[in-house]
């Protein structure tokens, strides 16, 4: 028989490989340009810091922002922005010196710049909502339009150091949403400096005990920190055409130094186990970043893709937190993918491991044994669990943030309780009702209106053009020129303290079911707040398909398999609804309060929620990129799927627990923090990756695996042709 004399070719090098033998090649010029570039992007990231704004909770377009801009442009009123809290010192606000004190600090507040209304308890001809029920305390509010960084970052440092000195008569206090917030950011900043002062040694620490190399614990810090820096950097750009806000920032930090740990540890692990099969040290970073490097780009893409989006929703607050995950999930990548195999191109000698590379896999392999010689039964259990931890989520009730998210310590905060406790009624928190269309509002029915609104159950007094009506009836004659406009008027219902307490917005769901006599917009804080949450729950279902529909997508071009990402969906929201019991039972119900320094209101804010839901998705799939792949890359080798799961649970659970419990670790060092919204965050994420890491891919998933059997890998042949075209699957 004849032999083709033709020499058979050579099969193509994977192209991750081949940018492996690049970087080894090219090391020394990847690290020189990988300092000088971290010197630069560093100068850039200073600015990025100093560049992020105070965005509010607000829905643009909505009925509430419609009235605002009337009765601005209309009757030059709306909302106030800031509160002052006078106290007398001797006798009741009503006392002679007193009351001279409070009108004097009157009209001091009108005459800075900025501020374009004014109004307190005395200039008001002494409304009982404005005075405490135990005379010593009187309100002075004031509006200062415009956006939130100018308010809260020019305009209220100069003046709450002015009228805060008092005098002989009286002491203030400021207080008010603008002030909440202004205090919120610096607080928030130095909770991630406290957290980091713990994070950073004990990562330090943990890697160390994990890696057993001085080198090799602290190389997944430095490209911790490397995305740090090209997140910040790469947050210029978004910069240039939107609002970012500062509490982006806390997310870079914290995700920045996490990722970076973890996707740089898969990395030296996946060096380490090359070098362990006999490869030399440039041949074992060439095969690292094929195999390690292919699962990192996965993840990445994942995580990013799960941040992004975030960019439906038409708020600042939450596409920063998109631009800012999708950043810092580049600079992770870059540090794992480039910087990385250069160093261990230079210096790999001095991160092996002393120990064997299957050290630690024993107890993994004899675990995942087990649980495919009963999966039903292991399942089931985890999977009850799991469900138990996750039932007090059915007891969620949404609120809205308050001045509670500050400690108990904050001057706003401080402010806030005293209001609470002490005055009959939130005049600074009143619905404000104004009159639209081409009719205007007839003089004649405004009584009535005015009158029915009182009726409404929370409703502590309805002012008027008309007069101002409690639930007993007309109690004044009310202020005309204060009410009346060309064409048309406003009313304010100022709700009760206990309605406040309980749910506002059910006042403003009242209030607008209502019918007017008259076409009205109706305005105000708790409108704003009404507002802000239905926006951002009406796009929820949008938002939460999208995520699921690229999680699948990416997980299908990484393994070929429809009932993967099937599995993986169900598994992840599985232990996202652990997170968010967690959540209910801590933040709404309050067990924990204590421990943790904060104090419950009984609901939860829906904003951090959603957010946390993004942020835990993308990187419980990160886990699950991470275990799949060895899996899969098993199975390409054997064929054998109940073999495959031992073996890559033998081989990357330890090194998915490591990088889970140092994830964990880092985002649970944030229960510190006294400003709620950062402490949820931390507590939240902490609980949801231990969870993940643990009973999810370390049981769950090879359950389902050994139950699914060879239907694992199937997938419908238009997809199967789809995928092998795709040629990802090398």
């Amino acid at each position: 028989m004849k032999t083709d004399p033709r020499p058979v070719a050579a099969p193509p090098i994977p192209p991750l490989r081949r940018l492996g033998h690049l970087l080894v090649r090219r090391r020394r010029l990847v690290m020189v340009l990988a300092l000088l570039g971290a010197v630069v992007l560093g100068a850039l990231a200073a600015g990025t810091v100093s560049g992020l704004s105070l965005a509010r909770y607000e829905a643009p377009g909505s009925e509430s922002d419609r009235a605002q801009a009337e009765l601005a442009g209309r009757f030059g009123t709306g909302s106030a922005d800031l509160v002052l809290l006078v106290t007398a010192r001797n006798g009741t606000v009503d006392t002679p010196a007193v009351a001279a004190s409070g009108r004097a600090l009157t009209t001091r507040l009108a005459a800075f710049e900025g501020v374009a209304e004014t109004a307190s308890y005395w200039s008001r001809g002494n409304p009982a909502t404005l005075r405490s029920e135990d005379g010593r305390h009187a309100l002075v509010v004031a509006r200062i339009p415009g956006d939130a960084n100018r308010v809260r970052s020019e305009i209220l440092p100069r003046i709450i150091p002015e009228v805060l000195r008092g005098d002989a008569a009286t002491t203030v206090r400021a207080g008010g949403g603008e002030e909440v917030f202004r205090q919120t950011v610096p607080l928030a900043r130095q909770d991630f400096v406290r957290a980091e002062l713990v994070v950073v040694p004990l990562v330090l620490v943990l890697l160390w005990v994990y890696l057993r190399r001085v080198l090799a614990a602290v190389l997944p810090v430095v490209l911790g920190a490397l995305a740090m820096v090209i997140g910040l950097a790469l947050l210029r750009i978004p910069l240039l055409y939107a609002d970012l806000s500062t509490f982006a920032l806390n997310l870079t930090l914290a995700m920045g130094l996490g990722l970076g740990v973890d996707y740089s540890l898969f990395m030296i692990a996946r060096f380490r186990e090359e070098v362990g099969l006999g490869r030399d040290r440039h041949e074992a970073v060439a095969h690292a970043v094929e195999r390690a490097g292919r699962t990192v780009i996965f993840s990445g893409v994942t995580v990013a893709a799960s941040l992004s989006v975030l960019l439906l929703m038409p708020f600042d607050f939450f596409r920063s937190f998109a631009y800012a995950g999708i950043a810092v999930v580049v600079g992770g990548v870059v540090g794992a993918v480039v910087v990385l195999p250069a160093i261990l191109a230079a210096v790999g000698d001095r991160v092996l491991s002393r120990r064997s590379a299957a050290a630690g896999g024993t107890f993994w392999r004899g675990l995942a044994t087990r649980v495919m010689r009963r999966p039903v039964v292991y399942g089931g259990v985890a999977a009850a669990v799991l469900l138990l931890l996750g039932s007090p989520f059915l007891g969620l009730r949404l609120g809205v943030a308050d001045d509670r998210v500050l400690p108990a310590s904050a001057p706003a905060r401080q402010t806030s309780d005293v209001i609470r406790a002490e005055f009959p009624a939130e005049e600074t928190d009143a619905l404000q009702i104004v009159s639209t269309g081409a009719a205007g509002a007839p003089p004649e029915a405004v009584p009535g209106y005015a009158a029915a609104l009182s009726r409404l159950p929370g409703v502590a007094q309805v002012d008027s053009a008309a007069g101002s009506y409690a639930a007993g009836g007309r109690i004044s004659a009310g202020d005309p020129a204060r009410f009346a406009g060309t064409g048309g008027t406003w009313l304010s219902v100022v709700p009760s303290a206990e309605l406040m307490e309980d749910d506002p917005v059910r006042l403003v769901h009242d209030v607008r079911a209502l019918k007017a006599p008259f076409e009205v917009l109706v305005g105000g804080y708790p409108a704003e707040l009404a507002d802000y949450r239905q926006a951002v729950i009406e796009r929820l279902p949008p938002l939460l398909g999208l995520i699921l529909a690229i999680t699948f997508a990416v997980l299908f071009v990484m393994t070929g398999s429809v009932l993967i990402p099937l599995k993986a969906t169900v598994l992840n929201l599985l232990s996202l609804s652990v997170m968010f019991g967690a959540l209910v039972w801590i933040y709404q119900d309050g067990n924990l309060s204590g421990p943790l320094g904060f104090t419950p209101t009984g609901t939860l804010d829906p904003s951090i929620p959603i957010l946390m839901f993004c942020v835990a998705y993308g990187l419980s799939m990160d886990y699950e990129v991470f275990l799949l792949s060895r899996i899969k890359e098993e199975y390409d080798l054997t064929g054998d799927t109940s073999g495959a799961v031992v073996t890559g649970l033998q081989r990357g659970a330890p090194l998915i627990t490591a990088a889970g419990g140092i994830l964990a670790v880092s985002f649970a060092a944030y229960g510190t923090a006294e400003v709620v919204f950062v402490q949820m965050l931390g507590v939240g994420m902490a609980v949801a990756i231990l969870v993940d890491a643990t009973v999810i891919r370390a049981i769950l998933v090879p359950a389902a695996m050994r139950l699914a059997g060879e239907a694992n890998w199937w997938a419908p042949g238009p997809l199967r042709r789809l995928h092998a075209r795709i040629g990802l699957s090398g």
